[in-house]
């Protein structure tokens, strides 16, 4: 079993460097997008189902409250967090409606949408990117393996960043990673070098 624990600790540490080579200037290229739209009166809608949805939570947590520092507070919200109205949704219309009912209520031309999905593939984020769209907001997508039917959606002004494995627990693993590292990237940006 310990052998297990260690083989596990090393295709994560694998996973990851090679993901970081890839995903270091998209990373760089969403925190300077996110900077421009927070520094223009924007907010973060941020949406994603199961696992997704807890990093999603992580993300906007982190920008809300802090990260490594005091800080004021940023504008994010995760969508997944209101059971009822979730349930509401799902049930006078469809689990496909539930982000972009939300985003047609709160999105602004100017706010951005980040979407934290392992496949790519669920309905509801497609509908949400629509929503987004429709709203006059930019989408980045935090997706793994090929990135299923959202990539073949977002134009030229949304990113994609793609982790390029296959294990769902390491697509979680760099997603989670890729947070802090754009937290830490907006913070750096905003309020310059922590001391």
């Amino acid at each position: 079993m310990e052998q297990r624990v260690i083989t596990l600790f090393h295709e994560s540490i694998e996973a990851k460097m090679q993901a970081g080579e890839y995903l270091a200037p998209l990373l760089a290229d969403a925190s300077e997008m996110i900077v421009h739209g927070l520094l223009n009166g924007g907010k973060l809608l941020i949406a994603g189902n199961g696992t997704s949805s807890a990093n999603a939570q992580i993300l906007a947590t982190n920008l809300i409250n802090r990260f490594d520092r005091e800080r004021p507070s940023l504008p994010a919200m995760a969508l997944s967090v209101d059971f009822a109205l979730q349930s509401a949704i799902s049930n006078d219309y469809s689990l496909n409606d539930v982000f972009a009912k939300q985003i047609r209520a709160l999105g602004q031309p100017g706010d951005i949408l980040i979407l934290i999905t392992t496949s790519g593939n669920p309905s509801n984020l497609i509908q949400a990117i629509a929503a987004a769209h429709d709203r006059e907001m930019n989408v980045i997508a935090l997706s793994g393996r090929d990135g299923g039917d959202i990539s073949a959606i977002l134009d030229n002004h949304d990113l994609e960043l793609r982790v390029p494995v296959d294990s769902r627990a390491r697509i979680h693993e760099i997603h989670l990673l890729s947070i802090f590292c754009l937290c830490d990237l907006i913070d750096q940006q905003l309020f310059g070098a922590a001391e």
